[in-house]
C-alpha cells in the first residue's frame, strides 16, 4: 500500500513536557515548521476539567481516561503514560533544581561521572523553564540554594499545618523552605492567557482552572497560533536514514485510525522527546546511534528513605496537601561521615492519612469501641512524613533490553532493569542508616515519635538511556543532545541525563531541552 507522506522542517517524536519545551523554543525563535507526532490521544480539554473534577469527587472516577496504549507497555517502567501531555498530566508540579554538585560528583567526590556541562551553563535555562511553566518558589539560604534571579512568583502560601511543621523541623538547626511548584499563585502573564490562579482546593490531580502547568496547555496554544502542528494517534516505529548517509530522512509511523496505511514523516531534523523509555527504544528498534554501545544503558534515578512521625500538637489537613517543605542542606555538599552521601530533605503534613487502625502500638487487636476510642485519641495529635531522596550512581548495566514482548504491529518492546553502580551498592547500607539517624535527630530536637521508616527499592524520577558526554566512545549524544552518529537526530531531556541527582528531575529535563533546542535551531 502506498505510504501517506507528511513532514516538516523539524519533527518532534513524543508530546510530553520536554516536547512542549522544544516546540515552544523553536516556535518563538525560528521560522522552522514544526510537527509534533504523538502515539497517544489528546487529553480532556481544560474547558471540561471542572466536570471531570466533579465526577472525580462525587464518584471517584478517573479524570484521565485513555492516557496510555495497552500494548505499549515496558516492564520495569515507572509512571506509565502515553498521550498528549505525557506523564506531566499527572504530576504534582514539584520543580526543585539540581545543585551545582550534581554536575561534578567525579571531580568533587571521586565517584560516578561528571556531566559535560556544569550548573552555571544550565542556570539561564532553569530560569527560562521556570518562567515558561509559571513557577512559584521561595529562595532558600544562599549556602544551600543557589540561583541568579528570583522565582517568577512568590511561593504557594504555607498552610497552618506547614507553618507549624516548619517551626518544629527547624529546631534541629536544618533550614526548610517551600518546595517550588509549577502553578500560578497570583496574576501571571502565562503565554496562552488561559490559566487561573491556584485556590489550594486540594484536587491537584485534575486542576479545573489550569493553575498547575500541564504540557497540553502549551500544545493547545502553539496550535491555535499556527506555530506548530500536532499529529496525535500516530506511533513512530522507526527512523530511516537517507541512502548512503548517516542523516535521518524519515520517521515511519502507523496511524492508529488507519493502521493498514503506513505513514512516512519526512524532516530535516528529528527530535526524540519520548522520555527515558521511548526515545532510547526508538533508537534501538531503528538500529541507530549506538557506535558506543550505550543506547539504553546507564538508566538512572534516585531512591528515598521516608519516616512517619507522630507529633504532640494538632495539624489541620485539607489545604493543598501536596505542598511540602524542602531543605538542600545535605544535597549541597557531602556530609556522609567521610563517605559520599548526598540527599534532599522534605517534610509533609501526613495527618489526613491517619484513619482508624485495627491494631495498637503493642499489636493488640482494636475493634468496636476500642477502635473508636483509639482513633479519637490520636485525632488530637498530628502526623508528619519525612522523606530524603538520595543520589544513586548508575551502572553501565542499568539498562533497557528489547525482551519485553511485542506490540500489535510486531515491534519488540523494552524491559527496563535498573542497577546501582558498585559504589552505590557498597554505600547503600551506610546511606540509609545515616538518613535514619538524621530523621531521629530532627525528631529528637522537635519532639514526637517515629512510628515507622521505609526504603523505596525503586529508582524514582528516572533518566538515562542516551547519556550525554564529551567523548563519542562513552556517550550517545553530545552536550546539546545531538547524536554523535547522526548529525540531524537529537535526543532531549531525561534520556540525556548522566545521573539522577537528589531531587525531582523534571525541571532539569526541561532546562536541558531548552538548551538542546537552541542547537536544533542552529541546524
Amino acid at each position: 500500500m502506498t505510504a501517506r507522506v507528511d513532514g516538516a522542517d523539524v519533527v518532534i517524536v513524543g508530546a510530553g513536557i520536554t516536547a512542549a519545551m522544544a516546540a515552544w523554543k523553536l516556535a518563538e525563535t525560528t521560522d522552522l515548521s514544526v510537527l509534533v507526532v504523538e502515539a497517544g490521544d489528546r487529553p480532556v480539554p481544560l474547558s471540561q476539567r471542572r466536570l471531570r473534577r466533579r465526577r472525580y469527587l462525587d464518584y471517584g472516577e478517573n479524570p484521565w481516561t485513555a492516557d496510555h496504549l495497552d500494548d505499549m507497555a515496558a516492564p520495569g517502567q515507572m509512571s506509565r503514560s502515553m498521550g498528549v501531555g505525557g506523564q506531566a498530566m499527572h504530576w504534582g508540579g514539584a520543580v526543585p533544581r539540581f545543585t551545582p554538585e550534581d554536575f561534578r560528583i567525579r571531580s568533587l567526590y571521586g565517584v560516578g561521572d561528571d556531566w559535560p556541562i556544569d550548573y552555571d551553563v544550565l542556570e539561564p535555562y532553569y530560569l527560562e523553564a521556570e518562567q515558561k511553566m509559571g513557577v512559584a518558589g521561595e529562595q532558600g539560604p544562599a549556602d544551600f540554594d543557589r540561583r541568579g534571579e528570583a522565582y517568577p512568583m512568590p511561593p504557594v502560601p504555607l498552610s497552618e499545618s506547614l507553618e507549624r511543621l516548619r517551626a518544629w523541623a527547624e529546631r534541629s538547626g536544618t533550614p526548610f523552605w517551600a518546595n517550588p511548584v509549577a502553578r500560578i499563585v497570583e496574576p501571571f502573564a502565562a503565554a496562552d492567557g488561559s490559566r487561573g490562579v491556584c485556590r489550594r482546593c486540594d484536587t491537584c490531580n485534575i486542576c479545573p482552572i489550569g493553575a498547575k502547568y500541564t504540557p497540553d496547555l502549551t500544545f493547545d496554544w502553539l496550535e491555535s497560533t499556527g506555530r506548530i502542528r500536532l499529529l496525535p494517534r500516530h506511533l513512530v516505529r522507526r527512523l530511516e536514514l537517507r541512502a548512503g548517509t548517516s542523516r535521518a530522512e524519515a520517521a515511519v509511523a502507523v496511524d492508529r485510525d488507519a493502521p493498514d496505511a503506513p505513514v512516512r514523516i519526512e524532516g530535516s531534523r528529528f527530535i526524540l522527546a519520548g522520555g527515558y523509555t521511548w526515545a532510547p527504544w526508538l533508537l534501538m528498534v531503528s538500529g541507530l546511534a549506538n557506535s558506543s554501545g550505550l543506547v539504553g544503558r546507564y538508566l538512572n534515578g534516585h531512591r528515598n528513605v521516608q519516616a512517619f512521625v507522630e507529633l504532640d500538637f494538632p495539624l489541620y489537613p485539607g489545604e493543598y496537601g501536596n505542598h511540602s517543605l524542602l531543605s538542600k542542606r545535605f544535597q549541597s555538599r557531602s556530609e556522609g561521615d567521610g563517605r559520599y552521601v548526598r540527599h534532599d530533605f522534605r517534610v509533609w503534613d501526613s495527618t489526613s492519612g491517619r484513619g482508624p487502625r485495627l491494631a495498637n502500638d503493642e499489636g493488640g487487636l482494636l475493634l468496636g469501641d476500642a477502635l473508636l476510642a483509639d482513633w479519637r485519641a490520636r485525632a488530637t495529635t498530628g502526623a508528619a512524613r519525612l522523606r530524603a531522596y538520595y543520589d544513586v550512581l548508575p551502572h553501565r548495566e542499568s539498562r533497557m533490553e528489547l525482551d519485553g514482548g511485542t506490540n500489535q504491529w510486531g515491534d519488540p518492546l523494552p524491559r527496563l532493569r535498573f542497577r546501582d553502580s558498585d559504589a552505590s551498592v557498597d554505600l547503600r547500607p551506610h546511606t540509609e542508616d545515616l538518613i535514619r539517624r538524621r530523621f531521629a535527630d530532627l525528631v529528637s530536637a522537635g519532639g514526637g515519635r517515629i512510628m515507622r521508616t521505609s526504603v523505596d527499592d525503586t529508582q524514582d524520577h528516572p533518566g538515562g538511556g542516551a547519556r550525554m558526554g564529551s567523548d563519542p566512545a562513552n556517550s550517545v549524544v553530545d552536550e546539546y543532545g545531538r547524536c554523535w552518529d547522526h548529525e540531524n537526530v537529537f535526543v532531549v531531556g531525561a534520556p540525556t541525563m548522566v545521573s539522577g541527582g537528589c531531587a525531582n528531575g523534571t525541571l532539569t529535563f526541561c532546562a536541558l531541552t531548552l538548551r538542546q533546542a537552541e542547537e536544533v535551531a542552529r541546524g
